[in-house]
């Protein structure tokens, strides 16, 4: 595409935008009591922010002009951020993380894929160096530690040169012996042949014969080839089959994906001209404009000196440093409106003098009053209005941004720019505001200078008392900030301040806290969408989550907020996620995929992995500090807790009692207070068995919890098609994938894995061409391996039910009557204690 192209993609995904913006902001007005409408709102809204969000991810990525990509990455972050409120508006609202949206989706004519929240590749592109620097120096403290994973290549042990000739020498008999074998059965065949023919006696066959009997055989093989030729194309024309060669990679495709590379050099090129021009244009224009814009300005302040002493009899008061100087007089205003302002001030001063009496008096019985009848306002507001949606952080920079666009790009005549390099004139208008702003603070002191010398000379007024005050006060002052500086230093208190991060850092991957992330993208977790959500719902029939619900949970989860500091800071704060589900469904993969990402750096605070590290209580402390603060500094990062329900144990097992798990029990709670919206911190925690942990500690640890389902049909005969291929294996019609996805319910993801790799060896793999793949081998494969049975995902199911978000939602099912239920329960509770008391 060229740079037209995407300028016309960016002016369409603007007025989409412009347009919802405008909706939104009707809508924010309205009060709405019915859920159904309400969902169907917010959710057409997030799905319309999707594809807006997928636009400008595209054009972020791929427009080279400097200028138009900082606007674009302002508009791309508040929308991001947006697409998070309304999912959180939309949890809210139906008590579920998973929501439907096949109805809307048919309604806008879109197709599930396009739900898919897409990962911006500047989360990478902009810390590219800085991320491949730290793995570098990660791979090599792994490598002096002895502590990196070995690569899974074959060894090769060298042999004396006697037994290397006698193995090619017993390879060599063996062959002859193959083949001699071989020659002898034919001679063998031959002669046999012949003792049978002069037994039976048999005449020679007639030629003509002969010729019908091959003809037969030829015409038979031919029309069969030709039959399922006709097939093959009916299949495709309707659409049964791909057609041939619809997986491989065509040459546009390949172009592309050049064009966009060199797209990337362009624009590494124009942001660099961008930035050398930002300080060579305002060096022009200290040169040239400087020397003009100091006299205008010492010229307007004088003007105002006279205008204030003819006006009210005495010279102004000159603002402070601190207040802005004598920018806040003149800052956007005329002549005519400073004069205007000295009058309006010398009137209120007066009027302010009058009216001090009168209002101590009053001051003392107001606010009761006016307390009582908000509180009342308040009230009857609440019973009267029904929902309405929360008042938004990222609306107003989004707004900002679309009005930037309307008055700045819309219609911008760019015909003289066409390679879209930067724009010199815009430079200009920005840096000759700098450029003021700095000369005014020099302007400032020398009319201070300027103020008093008139003063002195016409007014008589002296300054020495005023200066001594203004010193006293200001001794005062930084007194109180000294001693709150000490205060906050013994609450936060540095336990490794003489230390450097990059020998923290190594620490920790010594001690194997801080690990190497598998480089696995969030794309490779293969499922497939649920299409009948809705469906099932209306007949009140809970769907268990797809896979790629799943997915988009963690990317809106982890990896937005992660990746993006400005979406991070304002979006509703995600601080700790818990993976829950069986072995096998990719729990860890999910955890490898947001650091692959995002770029973050992975620690492993698995109870299994802290054992014996850093004992006693001082040493967890100092665990927890040093890893608290290398994430912070080089942060995104993730905290994983694998197997996290053994941190909050009901009941210890004996055999674990030695490697102490609910060592972090206590301490986890006090570091999700320690996180704030600027640390981009993520606690990750993957569970197989949740159901042994202490719910109410576990839950307020994990703000959201995340149920990881076994795949459904759908989701195995993608995985199936998908492995196998990933795996060199090469798919038939003898490979009857629907069959084998049918078979293998319960199954997850970890098992198919399993068979695939230990069928397709690589002598299987070269057997392919003359002995085609069936799914019988794999079938063998998956006996010795047990599924999830349905019991297990009950028990799943009915663990989350006790959640406080199942709670709420299984309350809002049965509109309210459990808590009618568990009232009278409680009633009769009380009333067998107070039975028991008396007898």
């Amino acid at each position: 595409m060229s740079n037209a192209m995407y300028n016309k993609m960016w002016h369409q995904t603007q007025e989409a935008l412009n347009s919802l913006l405008d909706k939104e902001s009707r809508n924010m007005m309205e009060s709405q009591s019915n859920q159904v409408f309400i969902f169907q709102m917010l959710a057409t809204f997030y799905i319309k922010y999707v594809q807006i969000f997928r636009n400008l991810e595209d054009v972020y990525d791929q427009i080279v002009h400097p200028q138009k990509r900082i606007l674009i990455r302002k508009i791309l972050d508040g929308v991001m951020g947006r697409v998070l409120e309304l999912k959180n508006e939309m949890v809210e609202l139906e008590l579920t993380e998973f929501h439907y949206f096949d109805d809307i989706l048919q309604d806008l004519k879109l197709a599930p894929q396009q739900l898919d929240i897409p990962i911006p590749k500047y989360f990478l592109k902009e810390k590219l160096e800085v991320i491949k620097g730290r793995e570098k120096i990660l791979a090599q403290i792994l490598a002096d530690t002895g502590l990196k994973i070995p690569d899974k290549k074959y060894t090769v042990k060298g042999i004396p040169l006697e037994e290397a000739v006698k193995l090619i020498q017993i390879a060599e008999r063996a062959r002859q012996g193959r083949l001699r074998a071989m020659f002898m059965k034919q001679i063998f065949l031959q002669e046999h042949r012949a003792k049978q023919a002069k037994i039976l006696g048999e005449k020679v066959a007639d030629v003509g014969v002969a010729a019908l009997r091959i003809q037969k055989v030829w015409r038979g093989f031919h029309q069969c080839k030709k039959t399922e030729k006709q097939r093959e194309e009916e299949m495709i024309f309707l659409g049964m089959k791909p057609p041939p060669l619809f997986n491989e990679v065509s040459a546009t495709v390949i172009q592309a994906e050049k064009v966009s590379s060199l797209r990337n050099e362009v624009q590494i090129k124009h942001e660099e001209n961008y930035k050398e021009a930002l300080v060579t244009i305002k060096e022009d224009l200290k040169l040239i404009e400087g020397p003009d814009v100091k006299e205008n300005l010492q010229d307007q302040i004088r003007h105002w000196f006279i205008e204030c002493r003819n006006l009210t009899g005495t010279f102004p008061e000159y603002p402070n440093v601190e207040e802005g100087g004598s920018a806040i007089i003149f800052s956007n205003k005329t002549p005519q409106q400073v004069t205007e302002d000295i009058i309006a001030n010398q009137e209120e001063e007066e009027k302010n003098k009058k009216k001090k009496k009168k209002k101590k008096a009053k001051k003392t019985k107001k606010p009761k009053k006016e307390k009582e009848k908000k509180g009342t306002k308040e009230k009857t507001k609440e019973e009267d209005e029904g929902w309405k949606m929360s008042p938004s952080v990222f609306l107003p920079t989004m707004e900002e941004g679309n009005n930037v666009y309307k008055d700045l790009w819309k219609n911008k005549d760019e015909s003289w720019n066409f390679p879209q390099d930067y724009d010199p004139e815009l430079i200009k208008q920005e840096k000759r505001k700098e450029l003021e702003s700095e000369i005014r603070v020099q302007v400032d002191e020398l009319m201070r200078q300027e103020l008093k010398n008139l003063k002195l000379a016409v007014d008589r007024e002296k300054e020495y008392p005023v200066k001594e005050a203004k010193k006293k006060g200001g001794k005062k002052k930084k007194k109180g900030k000294k001693g709150r500086k000490g205060k906050r230093g013994k609450k936060d208190k540095d336990l490794t301040a003489d230390r450097t991060i990059e020998s923290l850092y190594k620490e920790l991957v010594e001690e194997g806290l801080l690990i190497q992330a598998l480089k696995v993208n969030l794309s490779d977790y293969i499922g497939e969408y649920s299409y009948l959500g809705t469906t099932l719902r209306q007949v009140s029939i809970e769907p268990m989550p797809s896979l790629l619900d799943v997915r988009q949970l963690i990317a809106l989860y982890g990896i937005l907020p992660l990746g993006s500091a400005a979406v991070h800071e304002k979006a509703p704060l995600v601080k700790s996620l818990l993976l829950a589900g069986p072995s096998g469904v990719g729990k860890k993969m999910l955890v490898h995929a947001i650091c692959t990402e995002t770029g973050a750096n992975l620690f492993n605070l698995s109870a299994a992995n802290i054992a014996g590290k850093y004992p006693g209580k001082n040493g967890l402390q100092m665990m927890l500090h040093v890893v608290v603060k290398v994430a912070r500094e080089l942060q995104p990062s993730v905290v994983w807790i694998g197997d996290t329900e053994k941190t909050f144990y009901k009941k210890v097992p004996s055999t674990e009692r030695m490697i102490e798990p609910k060592r972090l029990k206590k301490q986890l709670p006090k570091i999700l207070r320690l996180l704030k919206p600027d640390d981009r911190i993520l606690i990750v925690g993957t569970t197989q068995r949740p159901f042994d942990a202490e719910l109410r500690s576990f839950c307020k640890v994990y703000q959201k919890i995340i149920l990881v389902p076994r795949p459904d049909y759908a989701s195995r005969f993608v995985l199936w098609k998908q492995i196998i291929q990933r795996n060199g294996g090469v798919i038939t019609n003898a490979l009857n994938i629907s069959c084998l996805a049918k078979v293998t319910d319960g199954f997850t993801q970890g098992h198919i894995v399993e068979a695939v790799t230990g069928v397709l060896t690589d002598r299987r793999i070269r057997q392919q061409t003359y002995k085609p793949l069936m799914a019988v081998e794999f079938i063998a494969k998956l006996t010795s391996m047990s599924p999830v049975y349905q019991e297990e995902e009950e028990s799943f199911k009915d663990w989350y039910a006790k959640t406080p978000m199942g709670k709420k939602r299984a309350l809002a099912l049965t509109g309210g009557n459990t808590e009618k239920e568990k009232e009278k329960g409680k009633k009769k509770e009380k009333k067998g204690k107070k039975e028991k008391k008396k007898k």
